[in-house]
């Protein structure tokens, strides 16, 4: 890992945010600023949250949407993200090897914070109160740890229910890097875990977390109630358990997931999003219809903005979009026997006149993140909206689906929740677990389009998709004779390799201990 571990003598040189990832954190110290007050420290951890901002936006989120079946490119993009959407995935490419190296700096810096905090806490004079923040400061640095690392192995890692070899099986997991140790000495650079170990690893994070951060809301600090209310730009105890019901839910352990998410649904004062206001919660992340969320990183402009994720499916004139929605899953929303879907009308809107060779041409467009006005840097839109990673609508669907896997065959969270998605929907009862467990798993791919999460289901599952082949003449929109042909109708087969990134080369070469721990089929 030399190439990492060179490349983190400044603790300031992370990088988050969207394509070219080149944001430095605000409020950011480097190793080599004193940090000898308390005031210094809480500047040192705003870092974990200006991470958090960028990797919870950007290319960060929609990329693997762009490998997959919802999106199809058009000609005039320039080929951006063409690797990806092509499935031309190699070792070398620059995103790989960006994604890889930012998020292992932010492994880095959570890792100096942890033993800052450490530090500060040993120290005889701190008071009481600074106690509790130095213990809620290094409970938001495990949480930010384990965020990276379950990002890294569900990208760079086979998955967990479907790893050849098992979970135990030799460097199937991922080099863990414990303390901040910056040096050029290979003997010292890690080997690849098993991907048992990267999980165990993942989860004592997320409960010291949670034993943290649950901790200082039972304090009296005056900003406890704040962190437990919708929107919250804060870590909570709720955001930990939320991440902890992922985490098991991409583990097969349906028990802690189900636990978990439903100490979120029942003791958080969240609320779902209904069928009035759900598009106002993504048009301009209105906060009376952010009700669900759990964690909303904070955002201001200019200075704080996360990456863009509509700048790729959108534009200013609504001439050009980089990707548009295939013309199947355009149908997929618009047509259904639950009822009418109000994410049809939250994710989709027509623009009339997308130019191509100097044509213009009537088109859908992914309209799921049409840029929040509070957070332009200009007269152009953006399209940078607050983000919204972790939310109650997840945690319906992971204890409807837990119920599925647990044969309780109760489908009353499923029930719901698409009481809250579909006018006019009626009550359903089931039969059997796998018609509930297929009903969840739809719902799942309809709630979080544009959101990263149908690459984990799909590699959890061990499922392969058929992007939607386009047909102009029967579809009815002739832009569709314009999408990139070499990615137009791409299919993987369940298990494909390329559900599963290669590491970078950049890492192979340098770090020797990583010889032959190569991800299969690259």
């Amino acid at each position: 890992m030399k190439k990492i571990y060179l490349s983190l003598m400044l603790l300031g040189a992370l990088t988050f945010t969207s394509c070219d990832m080149d944001k430095t954190p605000y409020g950011a110290l480097d190793e080599t600023t004193a940090i000898t007050k308390m005031h210094d420290l809480t500047m040192f951890r705003t870092q974990l949250y200006g991470t958090l901002r960028g990797v919870t936006s950007g290319s960060w989120i929609y990329t693997t949407d762009i490998q997959l079946d919802h999106f199809i490119g058009l000609i005039s993009n320039g080929n951006i993200l063409g690797m990806f959407s092509k499935g031309t995935i190699l070792p070398s490419d620059g995103d790989i090897e960006g994604f890889w190296a930012s998020s292992y700096g932010s492994i880095a810096t959570c890792n100096a914070i942890i033993a800052k905090c450490d530090e500060f806490a040993a120290k005889p004079e701190l008071s009481e109160s600074d106690k509790q923040l130095v213990e809620r400061y290094k409970g938001e640095a495990k949480f930010t740890r384990a965020y990276m690392y379950l990002w890294l192995a569900d990208h760079f890692c086979q998955s967990y229910t479907q790893v050849k070899g098992g979970a135990d099986a030799k460097a199937t997991g991922l080099p863990i890097v414990t303390t901040f140790d910056p040096t050029s000495d290979i003997t010292k650079y890690p080997s690849r875990s098993t991907l048992k170990e990267t999980f165990d690893f993942i989860n004592k994070d997320l409960s010291e977390a949670y034993d943290a951060l649950k901790a200082y809301e039972a304090t009296n600090n005056k900003d406890v109630a704040a962190l437990l209310q919708p929107g919250s730009a804060y870590l909570s105890s709720f955001a930990v358990e939320a991440l902890q019901a992922r985490v098991a839910l991409l583990a097969g352990d349906w028990a802690t997931a189900k636990a978990k998410a439903e100490d979120v649904i029942e003791n958080g004062n969240y609320s779902l999003a209904n069928i009035s206001n759900y598009s106002d919660m993504w048009t301009d992340d209105d906060e009376d219809a952010c009700t669900e969320a759990i964690f909303r990183p904070f955002m201001s402009s200019p200075s704080e903005l996360g990456g863009s994720v509509g700048g790729i499916f959108l534009s200013d004139n609504e001439l050009s979009a980089q990707y548009i929605p295939t013309f199947g899953s355009v149908l997929y929303y618009a047509e259904s026997e639950k009822g009418s879907d109000v994410r049809f009308r939250a994710f989709f809107t027509r623009y009339d006149n997308l130019n191509i060779h100097g044509v213009g041409y009537k088109t859908y467009v992914f309209n799921k993140y049409p840029g929040n006005e509070k957070l332009k840097t200009g007269d152009k839109k953006n399209f940078v909206n607050y983000m919204k990673p972790l939310r109650l609508s997840e945690m319906y669907l992971i204890s409807a689906e837990a119920d599925a896997r647990l044969n309780n065959n109760n489908p009353a969270r499923l029930n719901e929740f698409c009481a809250n998605r579909y006018s006019g929907y009626e009550t359903q009862t089931y039969d059997n677990a796998q018609k509930l467990l297929d009903d969840v798993l739809e719902e799942r791919n309809k709630e979080f389009i544009g959101e990263g999460m149908r690459w984990s289901d799909l590699r959890r599952l061990n499922v392969g998709f058929q992007r939607y082949k386009s047909n102009p003449s029967a579809d009815g929109f002739e832009i569709y004779k314009y999408v990139v042909k070499a990615a137009d109708g791409l299919s993987y087969d369940a298990g494909d390799h390329r559900f599963t990134w290669p590491i970078p080369k950049g890492e192979l070469d340098a770090n020797p201990n990583l010889k032959g721990q190569q991800n299969p089929g690259y």
